[in-house]
């Protein structure tokens, strides 16, 4: 087996739970990967993760990749055609006029910024979600943090990342979508909105325009800079790797995750479940009325979206699989995760489809779509309730998507969005059929889910590489057609009349118990 590697190219991903790398070869096939695994923690009230976690990561990930690409090819990897870098969306990572990092890393997870995003939602008559980047800005102002007045440049942590090791200050405009909202038409932020913003916090002390201290917004296959050789040896100490190779714009996961489902054309939307989970349809007009539960964002190449999403999907899932296994081991067994995962899985497709009167909120974190501005992993039962562990699965299952149910029915049920193909990508869909069949009850649409969906943002942001190094004149959706997924494989599954049924009696009843979800909140401490 062999690899031309200036013909290759790579994509690094900083999901919620892991870091990953993925080599791409010429044909966009993985071949090589690395990966890191992190948590991130709360520190005084907020999620983070500190410097030292991510150049850390970020690093070991490399040198696995690194590893991977050693053992199979027996090279070394010096030059490539392209990298690119994304992570998770949104978030505030605020510097001086120096670069030092004023305030902790707040990810996306942070609930903390309901007042900015309210007013600011009515303010600029758009909905601003709580994790996009203008709401922690505008947070901190109305907070009156210290830091406010340092600020001079701040970013998210794909934008971050990008910058350190290229110095350019740029953002994909999907990414930069999470930032401030973005013109459709100019692909950049909106004028009109900035001026607004900019008038407004004049109250407050702030003078200046706030578009110069965002990045610069760039379309996928738009220059956004070269890996300085500072940059090269940051990704890789040893010094193997070499400068001047290009970057794509970095881009966020919601970017590369249409990317991974070529779901870039109008009407084409993709779901990616992992730790949170969204929903995201390619729009063919504006949507007709403002709805705090939807996101507008956009594709990499500038197209508007209609993006649902929710802070949590598989984390509570994973803890109570992660409880079998101690029992399983408790009981002398030795079956690996990945079999465990899929008996479990498999199981719930045995369950009733309602779930026979069990009911879960596994939310790790507050949840915006349901009002809930922190979270307690809730599993609780009618008396009468058929309690089998083809049902507790299948529940925990069900509520992993419970959120962003509530926002797709907006679309689709509201709106009147038309969606022709929906593709799946993340940790729910590695059982093979599973996630993917309850994702279409739940959602009433058929669900695809290509092979190489496992391989999700990293390979991703990968392609998004490999295009800006060599677009060959082609716009992005007929790229991905024409180049990347010409011969792909995959499956559909469509939904069953009487699991979208069961489905639609779950999500009532998911929908009237979150007042003891708000309980289990207040009371439990």
């Amino acid at each position: 087996m062999t690899i031309n590697l200036e013909k290759a190219s790579i994509g690094i991903e900083f999901g919620s739970t892991r870091i990953k790398a993925v080599l791409i070869d010429e044909n966009h096939l993985p071949v090589a990967q690395g990966n890191h695994d992190w948590e991130n923690r709360l520190e005084n009230g907020l999620w983070t993760y500190s410097l030292e976690d991510i150049w850390g990561g970020l690093q070991h990930c490399y040198a696995e990749l690194c590893k991977d690409v050693k053992e199979k090819f027996g090279l070394e990897i010096r030059k490539v055609a392209g990298i690119g870098f994304s992570a998770m969306m949104h978030g505030y990572m605020a510097f001086d006029k120096d670069d030092n990092l004023l305030v902790p890393f707040r990810t996306w997870r942070n609930t903390n910024t309901r007042a900015a995003s309210e007013e600011l939602t009515e303010l600029l008559g758009f909905n601003i979600p709580e994790r996009w980047s203008i709401s922690h800005y505008y947070q901190c102002i109305i907070g009156k943090e210290p830091h406010v007045p340092s600020v001079a440049f701040f970013t998210t942590l794909a934008g971050y990342i990008h910058y350190s090791l290229t110095g350019e200050k740029v953002l994909g405009v999907g990414d930069a979508a999470g930032m401030f909202p973005i013109d459709s038409v100019t692909h950049d932020y909106d004028a009109a909105m900035l001026a607004k913003f900019n008038a407004h916090v004049k109250k407050y002390g702030i003078d200046g325009d706030v578009k110069t201290l965002m990045p610069k917004v760039l379309c996928a296959g738009q220059h956004a800079g070269t890996l300085t050789a500072k940059g090269a040896k940051l990704l890789d100490p040893t010094g193997t790797l070499e400068a001047g190779i290009p970057l794509c714009p970095p881009e966020g996961d919601a970017g590369t995750g249409m990317v991974a489902t070529n779901a870039v054309r109008v009407r084409t939307g993709n779901v990616s479940a992992g730790t949170s989970i969204f929903a995201m349809v390619v729009l063919e007009k504006a949507l007709a009325h403002l709805h705090r539960e939807i996101d507008m964002v956009t594709t990499p190449d500038g197209y508007p979206v209609a993006m649902v999403h929710a802070n949590n999907c598989t984390s509570d899932l994973n803890a109570w699989v992660g409880l079998f296994n101690e029992f399983q081991k408790a009981a002398g067994l030795n079956m690996d995760m990945n079999a465990l995962f899929g008996l479990l899985y498999n199981k719930a497709l045995e369950g009733d489809a309602d779930c026979g009167g069990l009911m879960s909120y596994g939310y790790f974190s507050g949840e915006f779509i349901t009002g809930m501005a922190e979270g307690r992993p809730l599993f609780m039962r009618l008396p009468n309730a058929k309690f089998t562990l083809a049902n507790f699965m299948r529940t925990h299952l069900y509520t992993a998507l419970g959120a962003v149910k509530i926002g797709m029915d907006i679309l689709t049920k509201e709106e009147q969005v038309k969606i022709d193909r929906l593709l799946g990508h993340g940790g729910l869909f590695k059982t093979k059929g599973v996630g993917q069949k309850i994702m279409a009850d739940a959602l009433n649409a058929p669900v695809s889910v290509m092979e190489t969906a496992g391989e999700g943002g990293a390979w991703g942001i990968a392609v998004l590489a490999a295009y800006n190094a060599n677009s060959e004149g082609l716009a992005l959706p007929d790229y991905l057609d024409k180049k990347v997924f010409a011969t792909a494989k995959g499956s559909t599954i469509a939904p069953t009349a009487a699991d979208v049924e069961g489905y639609e009696r779950f999500i009532e009843g998911y929908k009237s118990g979150i007042k003891a979800e708000a309980a289990a909140v207040e009371s439990f401490k």
